[in-house]
């Protein structure tokens, strides 16, 4: 919070000129720590309108980071630490999401489905994962939260944003909990628009987004969750790139890769880390029309540049669509 309203953050800053720079309509934050009375994120709303972009509607329930389960979840011994919490969070919502929008939310109509058990998911891995005991009755599938979030269209209709962060498929053992999980948190769309969930798929046209923390090719990581949601024929794919994509595709981290270097969304470029990946995504229903899309990532020298970097090692992912 304080990082925000005393506005001598460089991150804080950057991200806001990246926001109000690429001015989308509607706009998922993820890594976004919660609070109760949604101060942090007001607070950002108006940083971000003082810049020129206004969003007077919000929507950013808790999430399930940082929410305690009274087990071991991570077997060190101890009880209550961040790796023991429903996802991995030192406190209640730390790197949450929310949803800022100039469209009206329908908070009546809106669903968050965070509490889904992992277990109840068709198909789940979760028994292979090997949870510790008392874990089936409680644990959740969704490491942050999974919103089927209404807003209202200029015609007076619904567009649902389907909108969700994942695990990261890694910091585990050879059980591959963290894999597991994050592949079932992938697969739990497919399986909600194929009606397979004790509640009903979303109505209408919909937007599925969020860090999937899951590249089809390259990095750590079940790919098979995150090709056959690109490959489902009630999603487009808008497939963007970037400059700075390409780009980063020279360095010596990225040698190995097999990827389309224009489409990676995330650089990790310490020593050891996995270079750039596709990890974010913004896949519209097949029913809406894709006008254009690309990922604000410049390259050297160019306008934004700089901001893109300070801001986050994730850059934002833009989709316009035709809507009546």
């Amino acid at each position: 919070m304080q990082a925000i309203t005393a506005g001598k953050d460089a991150q804080v800053a950057a991200s806001i000129a990246v926001i109000a720079r690429v001015n989308p309509d509607v706009i998922l934050l993820t890594g976004f720590d919660w609070d109760y009375g949604q101060a942090a994120l007001s607070a950002y709303a108006d940083r971000l309108a003082q810049a020129g972009a206004v969003y007077p509607y919000r929507y950013a329930p808790r999430p399930n980071t940082g929410m305690p389960t009274g087990l071991d979840l991570d077997g060190d011994g101890r009880l209550g630490g961040p790796g023991d919490a429903q996802g991995f969070g030192a406190f209640a919502g730390q790197g949450g999401m929310a949803i800022l929008s100039r469209l009206p939310v329908d908070a009546a109509a809106s669903r968050d489905l965070s509490a889904v058990l992992w277990r109840d998911l068709p198909g789940a891995g979760f028994d292979a994962a090997m949870p510790p005991p008392g874990a089936r009755d409680i644990l959740r599938l969704a490491e942050t939260g999974a919103w089927d979030v209404v807003l209202t269209r200029p015609n007076g209709r619904p567009l649902h944003l389907l909108a969700f962060a994942a695990s990261p498929p890694l910091f585990d053992g050879p059980e591959d909990r963290n894999g597991q999980r994050n592949h079932d948190q992938i697969a739990f769309w497919q399986v909600l628009l194929a009606g397979r969930l004790p509640m009903p798929p979303p109505i209408g046209p919909f937007v599925l987004l969020g860090d999937a923390n899951l590249d089809p090719d390259d990095g750590e990581g079940r790919h098979e969750a995150i090709r056959a949601l690109l490959a489902d024929p009630r999603l487009t794919d808008p497939a963007p790139t970037s400059t700075g994509a390409y780009e980063a595709a020279l360095l010596p981290l990225n040698a190995g890769h097999v990827g389309d270097p224009g489409r990676p969304t995330v650089l990790w470029d310490r020593p050891g880390q996995p270079g750039s990946l596709r990890v974010d995504y913004v896949l519209p229903s097949a029913d809406l029309t894709v006008t254009g899309a690309g990922v604000f990532w410049p390259a050297q020298g160019e306008a934004g540049a700089a901001d893109a970097t300070t801001a986050s090692r994730h850059r934002l992912v833009w989709v316009d669509l035709d809507l009546p």
